[in-house]
């Protein structure tokens, strides 16, 4: 099957250049491509510089409009999987290949990589913990499908997905919104364990504050995008 990573990126020129080093490291026989979302930092610079694949888009979209563009960039190309995979150097490439095999199988729909399956590893702060838990619970009780690490953007989707991801994929901090759509869509939906660390250089645009807010404006959208499809999961 190709396989193609996307890679979203904003002000990552610290970053980039190790994470696609350590993807051809990992994994050299899957394709990439970074999606530079207007950065303000020399990221476009260093992926031009070092003939990475890049999309670089004229304006900011946020990391929902720079994933759609990849998954954009997977339906046009013919790819049959899209591996989302940050740029801040948090996720290890040598779980894409675990990440893919439900995929190559034909078990599942969408594999997310979650932290807490093994609970190894970085496991970010006690609050964004608490966060994710809350999430968590929400996405279980608004369609009965239990995901554990629901923030997690280490996450695999087959030819089906990249179809409807393409078209319509939430905006700002998608990752909860993406699974529970996914679960109204009917996807099989898979955790498999993995490692991550912590950022390698640069600061999470993620503060207390935006955490508070992140997770007041996902839970008022994941109720809103519940009651719009209601039954799909009934």
């Amino acid at each position: 099957m190709k396989v193609l990573m996307i890679i979203p990126a904003y002000n990552e020129a610290e970053n980039i250049a190790a994470v696609i080093r350590h993807l051809a490291a990992e994994a050299p026989e899957v394709d990439y491509v970074v999606v530079n979302d207007c950065s303000k930092d020399s990221t476009a610079s260093v992926c031009r510089e070092n003939g990475f694949h890049l999309i670089s888009l004229p304006i900011n979209l946020g990391i929902g409009g720079g994933v759609q563009t990849g998954y954009l960039y997977a339906l046009e190309k013919g790819y049959d999987i899209a591996v989302q995979f940050d740029g801040d150097g948090q996720h290890d490439a040598a779980y894409i290949k675990d990440l893919i095999a439900p995929i190559e199988s034909g078990q599942a729909d969408v594999v997310i990589g979650s932290r807490f399956v093994e609970n190894q590893g970085f496991q970010s702060s006690a609050a964004r913990r608490f966060g994710i838990r809350f999430l968590s619970g929400l996405i279980k009780l608004l369609c009965g499908v239990r995901v554990r690490d629901v923030t997690s953007g280490m996450r695999a989707v087959n030819r089906g997905m990249i179809e409807k991801f393409a078209q319509n994929y939430a905006q700002d901090y998608p990752e909860p919104e993406a699974i529970l759509f996914s679960a109204l869509a009917h996807a099989r939906i898979m955790e498999v364990p993995v490692q991550m660390r912590e950022r390698q250089a640069g600061t999470s645009s993620i503060n207390l504050v935006r955490s508070m807010y992140y997770m007041v404006k996902v839970s008022i959208a994941l109720m809103i995008a519940r009651v719009s499809m209601r039954g799909e999961c009934d």
